[in-house]
């Protein structure tokens, strides 16, 4: 997905506690994950596949990236 096009009318979504900055953005296409920033909303995405996502989260929530924040 990252460098083609973004289907139109994709609800995008981006945490409570983004004040403005530069956060991440995420929607969903089917069932596919889209992550882009908020700094270029027009900018490249990435997509992943929702197991993918869910690793990741289940990751961060058991703290496996704590260094990298």
């Amino acid at each position: 997905m990252e460098g083609s096009t973004v289907p139109e009318g994709l609800t995008w979504r981006v945490s409570r506690t983004c004040d403005g900055g530069a956060c991440v953005m995420v929607a969903r296409d089917g069932e596919l994950i889209l992550i882009g920033s908020t700094t270029q909303p027009d900018g490249p995405k990435i997509s992943f596949t929702k197991t993918e996502v869910a690793a990741f989260a289940a990751g961060i929530k058991s703290g496996e990236f704590d260094d990298l924040f």
